[in-house]
């Protein structure tokens, strides 16, 4: 997965028990997501998920330390070491800087805030036109109609911006719009980025949906299992693989397997065999 020229990443917090304390302390869970479809790459989607104790920017660091290239992220400060080293390069998501506005909104039916929304909306539009179309051909369609509206709608905040109080929620979201734009423009010159770090978001779904069930790690060493279970599930649904008919004939037989071969066993490979299985099957 860390071979691949842009990685998405998020974290969210989850509960551990802590001992002695009568009481859980926070932990987090990371994630981090390949996938190439959007542009019709020829790699297979993939996730990875770490456990931590704590949100601290050397986690990130430590998680990628043999990655170059471009990370889809929030504006968390955290990563910005792995931004220092060179060796990744930031790529700002529209999908946070659309979310300030709605709050906004939602709280003040803002007519700046809707107007906001309606602009990236536009964005989003140019998206949808340019899902599954080669790297080339995004890029020649962003440079001639998304460039435009980005350009307009950084103009047209900076315009409003001295118009209302600068201390106002409508302010902070305009004032974080603005900055994190500058490091979304990178999307607009290479086909293989993305306009928003969703991959990521995406599949936190399941650490959320786990929450409300487990309510949390029994132990560090769980985290770290939870973690491995994450990446192997969500990687094969990634895939649109089952994950239990993948695991449950992979545990079946990887005691047998040899070592030098257990690539076949990766959900994408393990797939094409079972396709080929069943076609033997209906041929004989």
């Amino acid at each position: 997965m860390l071979s691949g020229q842009a990685i998405f990443a998020d974290d969210t917090p989850v509960g551990m028990l802590s001992p002695g304390a009568g009481k859980t302390k926070t932990t987090r869970l990371w994630a981090y997501v390949r996938d190439e479809r959007p542009w019709a790459g020829p790699s297979p989607p993939a996730a990875f998920y770490r456990f931590s104790r704590d949100r601290k920017g050397d986690q990130p660091t430590g998680h990628l330390k043999d990655y170059s290239g471009w990370m889809h992220a929030d504006g968390y400060s955290g990563f910005n070491e792995l931004y220092r080293s060179g060796r990744v390069r930031e790529v700002a998501c529209m999908a946070h800087i659309r979310r300030k506005f709605v709050d906004v909104f939602k709280s003040q039916g803002s007519g700046i805030a809707e107007e906001a929304i309606k602009r990236i909306a536009s964005l989003y539009a140019v998206e949808q036109q340019a899902r599954g179309l080669s790297p080339d051909e995004r890029v020649r369609l962003r440079q001639a109609q998304a460039r435009p509206i980005l350009d307009d709608l950084e103009s047209w905040l900076q315009d409003q911006l001295p118009k209302i109080s600068g201390k106002s929620e409508l302010a902070k979201a305009i004032r974080y719009g603005l900055t994190r734009m500058k490091k979304l423009r990178p999307y607009l010159d290479h086909g293989f980025l993305e306009a928003d770090n969703n991959s990521a978001e995406r599949s936190m779904r399941c650490v959320a949906l786990g929450r409300k069930n487990y309510l949390f790690m029994g132990s560090e060493r769980g985290g770290q299992s939870a973690a491995i279970a994450y990446t192997l599930i969500e990687t094969a649904k990634l895939n649109g693989i089952d994950p239990q008919a993948w695991l449950t004939d992979v545990l079946s037989r990887i005691a047998d397997h040899k070592i030098n071969r257990i690539d076949e066993l990766l959900p994408w490979k393990w797939a094409t065999a079972q396709t080929l299985q069943i076609t033997k099957s209906a041929s004989q």
